[in-house]
């Protein structure tokens, strides 16, 4: 037990609100669908960056640093002048899609550098240019270059020449739940002395001007005592807060509405709108501001001029406790910057430390417990307040479903049910400042490792009745919540519920019954919206997979007809595998999901048997290239596999699940209607892993791939000429690269190469690539997948690692081998380099800038330099639990640790089935 463990429980078991403040702010608002009210749905046109300084948010709020209740009332950020930008840097700047040769992208360097769940210390860092940040130049070069060209970023262009840029750190800690201190730390990296203007922000979400019932909060400035300057917050709900800023900064206080003059063209109702603090500092402009010091927006202005490689530190405290309250408390704590702030603060960072000594693996390297610490704050930085009412949001389009004269709205019409307001796991707060339903499943397996509260909530949370279509469809993500998703939820489920019971020893099955009844309506969706024919093989469309396939999948065909996909089917087979688990666990203690169990088993088998035949058809599985291919059934009748070797063909061996033969022995009818209906039905096993077979300690395999099929695939995925790169799996083989598959249809040619880097088309926006470069989901899937056949096949299943080498491994020892691939990403190699960087020297050498990691969207296929988006812990943090896995058990190996240790983690990763020690150990 540390101090920040016991706040999680107290936040479990006694309703303390530990969490109700934290980093809920997005990093951009603006752009998003949720602030879209066009005609034609172009939500990047329709609200701009340009706009976002003037213009009141309709759904929510974005800043730097940000932060604010769980309900996104009350919002705190930075605002930042350099005196050289035409603006105030109150948000980050980023490329549209349509600007950017690759799609939108971000073009700041900002870090998650810290955070413990309860966000009882928090910290951040923004790296500031004092010279003019060049918005023209990085709009207008990227618009020059085409897709075959790298990305332009801010670092390309010399503003950050001579270190002349500050570091700007913000840290949060919390001295009780209402009341949390903030202290910003200003360096100067360049040669000489350089000003700053810092404007800490404090302001409501407009929420009075969309209802008049809602009731208007007020900003105002009170006496805070001497050298304090004091800023009172009241919101009917809230209650009052306090602002307090040490030294006599002056206030600016506005309002937090539309300058309509600037964006409509229509005279302002009152001077005081949400750019007056930037007309006022930036412009010069006088009569912008308040002067009776009240308002819903307000900042203030420090000026600081910092000496080259010096800091300036300013301190703030947001909280409930009222200057009369400070007065009447002991001399040491009667201001609020009292010795007590630097205590806590000092205090709170420790904490932080501790907890994090208590997660991360003492046998990990520095660099590498860095790694994965920034990894976790990374996505405890990620949580944003999503809020998103889509009934409200089509009536004030003019879009009300239940109205005779309405308006079709450009997307998510057929989900007027649903109302989005709670903290959500953010894929990104910048690039993707929206939840995307199999993004979240990947979330919590690393969030798990630090607050399974949150991550159990957050599973919870998409099978609501307020999320969740009343067709039983999980919702995919705002710009069309109708998009099919990979099934997933099911397999983060049962997942999360094995972490915790191998952590706790019983796991919280009252939340897993819950689950069970939601996935139930979705699996039936599934089944009823995507097996075309009934015959257990499924479409789904571009299962998050983007521009994998040789056409777009979501799209009509070229050729007419409709594929059957190997993706699809085969998530739908590891969907089965994890509702018969968790249906399997239930019945241990409930015998009424006994039949369940064997409902779900049979189901399974009739899905992975429909993968390899078809009743003379052409089926999935090639026997000449021992692979999985889509397969394109014509209008007329004849159909083809389209011999992509893609992650399409490895997804059928994700499908693979041990069970211990517990539920079988507990009821033996069960055991007696399965052997009936194999028997009755051989040829249903015929092809695939005969589920009736007993492995290594006596357990069962369900798997699409028999021991043949799974050493011809194994082969080609652990060729380091087709998918195995330095750095983790390949999305697309690398023997595309010389062969490219090519498809004429209609006159035209479809091709697909191999591309290791951005993609080459402008198929789903241009900005995601899967014909080439490394993915972590999908790696983390088939890491999971190994283990699970080495704990049925045990050590003397062994295979060639990388394919050719001579060199032969358990398949614990590949999934291992796998697991230190991806990890190698982000760790310095014997030169001093992280692959994850490439070659921007800045992130290389510079002592300021190599030991800041970013998790990238996805990763060069050949050299691991991050690609996509820049802020995505979502999924690629899920690297946290590879490490924390693979070291844990080298702990245990080397005998660090005991037998019960090694049993416990490698439970993390093989659904709780303790797996055989591999035939050699290795230390790290």
């Amino acid at each position: 037990m540390n101090s920040e463990q016991g706040r999680l429980d107290e936040a479990r078991e006694q309703g303390i609100a530990w969490k109700k403040w934290g980093p809920y702010l997005s990093e951009r608002q603006w752009g998003t669908v949720r602030e879209d009210y066009s005609e034609s749905g172009d939500a990047w046109s329709y609200f701009s960056h340009d706009q976002s300084r003037s213009r009141a948010y309709r759904w929510g709020e974005d800043g730097l640093a940000g932060f604010s209740d769980d309900k996104q009332r009350l919002c705190f950020a930075l605002a930042l002048w350099n005196g050289q930008d035409p603006i105030l840097k109150e948000r980050l700047f980023g490329l549209t899609n349509s600007e950017g040769n690759h799609g939108e992208d971000v073009k700041e360097y900002y870090f998650y550098l810290d955070s413990t769940p309860t966000h009882s210390y928090m910290k951040y860092l923004y790296k500031y240019p004092q010279r003019e940040y060049p918005y023209a130049d990085l709009i207008e070069t990227s618009r020059t270059r085409g897709r075959e060209e790298m990305e332009y970023e801010l670092i390309d262009t010399g503003v950050f020449a001579e270190d002349r840029y500050f570091d700007v750190f913000v840290e949060y800690a919390k001295a009780s739940p209402e009341d949390v201190l903030i202290q910003i730390s200003v360096w100067n990296r360049g040669p000489e002395p350089a000003e700053l203007q810092v404007l800490p922000t404090l302001w409501f979400r407009n929420q009075w001007s969309w209802n008049d019932t809602t009731e208007r909060p007020e900003l105002s400035q009170v006496s805070g005592g001497a050298s304090t300057t004091t800023v009172r917050a009241l919101d009917a709900k809230l209650g009052a807060r306090y602002l307090y800023c040490e030294e006599a900064a002056p206030l600016l206080f506005t309002e937090n509405e539309t300058n309509t003059q600037r964006i409509f063209g229509m005279p302002n109702l009152s001077p005081y709108v949400k750019d007056s603090i930037n007309d006022s500092v930036v412009h010069g402009q006088s009569g912008v501001l308040n002067p009776e010091h009240k308002g819903t927006k307000v900042a203030a202005q420090h000026r600081v001029t910092v000496p080259p490689g010096e800091c300036r530190v300013i301190r703030l405290r947001l909280t409930d406790v009222s200057p009369e309250a400070f007065s009447r408390e002991k001399a040491d704590v009667s201001s609020p910057f009292g010795s007590r702030f630097a205590a806590v603060l000092e205090a709170r960072r420790q904490e932080a430390d501790e907890f994090y000594s208590a997660v991360i693996p003492k046998s990990l390297s520095a660099d590498e417990g860095l790694v994965m610490r920034q990894a976790l704050a990374g996505m405890l930085w990620s949580k944003q307040f999503y809020h998103y009412d889509v009934d409200q949001w089509l009536d004030e389009r003019g879009c009300d479903p239940f109205k005779a004269t309405r308006k079709t709205a450009p997307r998510n019409d057929n989900w007027h049910h649903m109302y989005n307001g709670d903290v959500i796991s953010m894929p990104d707060k910048w690039e993707y400042p929206w939840y995307a339903a199999w993004d979240l499943a990947f979330h919590v397996i690393s969030l798990s490792l630090v607050d399974p509260d949150f991550a159990k909530q957050q599973l919870k949370l998409m099978l609501r009745e307020r999320y969740m279509h009343p067709n039983g469809q999980i919702p995919a993500y705002e710009w069309n919540f109708g998009d099919v998703n990979p099934p997933v939820h099911a397999w983060a489920t049962i997942f999360t519920y094995r972490l915790e019971k191998a952590q706790k020893g019983e796991g919280d099955r009252e939340w897993l019954k819950s689950c069970f009844q939601k996935l139930l309506l979705n699996f039936t969706w599934w089944v009823n919206r995507k097996d075309r024919s009934g015959r257990n093989v499924f479409e789904g469309g571009f299962l998050g997979l983007d521009n994998i396939g040789v056409f777009d999948r979501s799209a009509p065909l070229p050729t007419g007809g409709y594929l059957e996909q190997a993706d699809g089917t085969a998530w739908m087979a590891l969907y089965c595998e994890n509702m018969l688990e968790i249906a399997a666990e239930l019945a241990m203690t409930d015998p009424d999901y006994a039949d369940m169990a064997l409902k779900f088993t049979e189901h399974y088998l009739w899905i992975a048997s429909a993968m390899s035949h078809l009743g003379g058809q052409t089926g999935m599985w090639d026997e000449e290239d021992g692979f999985f291919y889509d397969v394109l059934r014509r209008p007329d009748g004849q159909s083809e596999r389209l011999k992509v070797r893609s992650m399409v063909g490895l997804l059928p061996l994700c499908a693979a699940t041990v069970f211990e033969g517990q539920l079988l022995a507990k009821y033996p009818d069960l055991a007696e209607r399965l052997q009936w209906f194999l028997e009755s039905r051989p040829e249903l096993s015929a092809a695939i892993h005969d589920p009736r077979k007993t492995g290594a300690g006596g357990r069962r395999l369900a798997s699409i791939l028999d021991e043949t099929k799974l050493r011809r695939v194994l082969a080609k995925m652990l060729d380091e000429n087709e998918f195995l790169s330095p750095h983790g799996l390949r999305s697309l083989s690398r023997f595309h690269d010389e062969h490219p598959y090519v498809f004429r249809a209609g006159g035209q040619e479809y091709r697909v190469a191999y591309l290791p880097a951005e993609s080459d088309t402008g198929m789903f926006g241009g900005n995601s690539n899967w014909r080439g470069p490394i993915w972590m989901p999908v790696n983390i899937l088939i890491i999971r997948a190994l283990l699970n056949y080495h704990a049925y096949y045990g050590d003397e299943f062994q295979v060639e690692c990388p394919t050719g080498s001579g060199q032969l491994m358990t398949l614990f020892e590949v999934a291992e081998e796998l697991g230190r691939r991806l990890e190698t990403l982000f760790l310095r190699g014997p030169d001093g380099r992280r692959p994850v960087y490439g070659g921007t020297e800045k992130f290389q050498t510079d002592g300021n800038w190599r030991d800041l990691i970013l998790f990238y969207e996805y990763f060069h296929g050949d050299n691991g330099a991050g690609l996509g988006a820049s802020h995505q812990t979502g999924w690629t943090g899920v690297i946290a639990r590879t490490m924390h896995l693979f070291a844990t058990l080298s702990q245990s190996q080397a005998g660090i640790r005991g037998k019960g240790a090694y049993f416990a983690a490698t439970a993390e990763l093989t659904n709780g089935h303790p797996t055989p020690a591999p035939a050699t150990a290795t230390t790290r």
